[in-house]
């Protein structure tokens, strides 16, 4: 569970986007204070660090997409011998809805 210093920078991160500010150490900090929230103080610099080289805006978009990146490769042969090719599974067509029309 993330600690509230780290909840905190995230929400600054946020609005700080929203608003079309640039997301930089001072302004997490000014809005932490501003909010009055206890923080370690290297944690606005982490985020700062972290998200200028990032789209804020497409870690956003992407949040449930569940993309986590290319699929994993095949499953690499047991010692000592060749591993058999996996058979794909063939996905069952969905039934078409029936309609309650009368």
């Amino acid at each position: 569970m993330a600690s509230s210093s780290e909840l905190g920078c995230v929400y600054a991160a946020l609005i700080l986007h929203d608003d079309g500010v640039a997301v930089e150490e001072d302004k997490i900090k000014t809005l932490l204070d501003t909010a009055k929230v206890e923080y370690e103080p290297f944690w606005p610099g982490l985020f700062s660090k972290a998200l200028e080289s990032v789209s804020i805006g497409d870690l956003v978009s992407n949040i449930g997409s569940g993309g986590g990146g290319a699929a994993p490769a095949a499953a690499a042969p047991a010692a000592g011998g060749a591993a058999a090719p996996a058979a794909a599974a063939p996905e069952p067509e969905p039934e078409p809805e029936e309609s309650d029309e009368d």
